[in-house]
């Protein structure tokens, strides 16, 4: 009975110091930090998102794209996430304060997502999402987050539209994953490199995934459709969210992502065709007089896709871009 009263007390002494260490102090730590901003109270980030943005992290949680793809970018001594274009600098813990739950994930069957809004195209950082109202300003906020605004405004939910359609062009229900690989057309703004995920990453007739990682960024958008010059979706943009959640293999054939198609609505043209309309070609493209439309919740989702930016600079977090614009040391002249 005498040595009960040590072990007791050890054990307890064991789990209590564990809590402490595991929990306590990472909270005291980083449990209450706020959102950076210059001492003149400009340039907030990171900024509380719009509801419209919020529903869409439930419709992504919904459909399970956590089982697939990842929202942390690793530093570059642990990882070659930075390497691969999925940012700039590796996430922080203050990148997170307003997300309720944080989709960090563990696997990566399609490319890390951290930065899936920053990659739109120029034309659409500030640009609210496909059927959103127009955006209302937020205190404080800069053109030093610009695509992490472009989801930000609230949406007016649109009235359902009928979904009459054709026995042919009927959506069905596809299994649950992710609602973006890192498979991209060939004209678009920068993407990730060959790397970015196991299986293959171009289309054929795309180039090689070199050249696409070296892409200009909107050499080949419109700067008010957000189109290329051939009239196809930019990269990354609104409309080649839509259509890459709709028909992952039009865009990659490759692709192993199921079609989220239950997200649209096929539905018959009666005045005038929708602004809002999937632009698809092909085997894929809806009957005349017909047309493929996002519903509101796949407007969510697009829209938290949009937001997801983790580019803004931290004070507490070193930037790679920072460091390979710092001027290096010339060399000295030769005796």
């Amino acid at each position: 009975m005498k040595g009960l009263a040590p072990l007791f007390i050890g054990i307890f002494g064991t789990f209590a110091f564990s809590w402490v260490g595991l929990t306590v102090i990472p909270n005291w730590q980083i449990g209450h930090l706020n959102p950076q901003m210059e001492e003149d109270g400009t340039d907030v980030y990171p900024q509380p998102q719009s509801g419209m943005v919020e529903r869409g992290a439930r419709v992504y949680a919904a459909n399970g794209c956590i089982y697939c793809h990842s929202q942390q970018v690793r530093a570059d001594y642990a990882a070659d996430d930075i390497e691969r274009k999925w940012g700039d600098r590796r996430s922080a813990p203050r990148d997170y304060i307003f997300e309720r739950p944080v989709f960090l994930g563990k696997m990566r069957m399609g490319q890390d997502l951290a930065n899936i809004g920053a990659r739109a195209p120029a034309d659409q950082e500030n640009a609210p999402p496909v059927g959103s109202a127009t955006p209302a300003s937020s205190p404080g906020q800069q053109a030093a987050t610009p695509a992490r605004s472009a989801a930000v405004s609230p949406g007016k939910q649109n009235p359902p539209a009928t979904n009459a359609g054709p026995p042919a062009q009927k959506a069905s229900a596809t299994p649950a994953a992710s609602p973006a690989t890192s498979t991209s057309p060939p004209s678009a703004s920068p993407a990730p490199s060959a790397s970015a995920s196991p299986g293959p990453n171009a289309p054929p007739a795309s180039p090689s995934p070199a050249a696409a990682a070296n892409a200009t960024p909107g050499a080949t958008t419109s700067v008010s459709s957000g189109t290329s010059a051939t009239g196809e979706s930019a990269m990354y943009s609104a409309a080649w969210q839509h259509r890459h959640l709709y028909s992952p293999r039009s865009i990659n054939v490759d692709s192993n992502m199921p079609s989220y198609r239950f997200l649209y609505q096929t539905r018959r043209i009666t005045d005038a065709p929708s602004a809002d309309a999937l632009k698809l070609t092909g085997s894929e493209a809806p009957p005349e007089g017909w047309e493929i439309v996002p519903t509101y919740d796949a407007k969510c989702l697009v829209a938290y896709l949009m937001s997801l930016n983790q580019s803004h600079p931290l004070k507490e977090v070193r930037s790679a871009a920072a460091v390979s614009l710092s001027p290096s040391p010339s060399p000295a002249p030769g005796k």
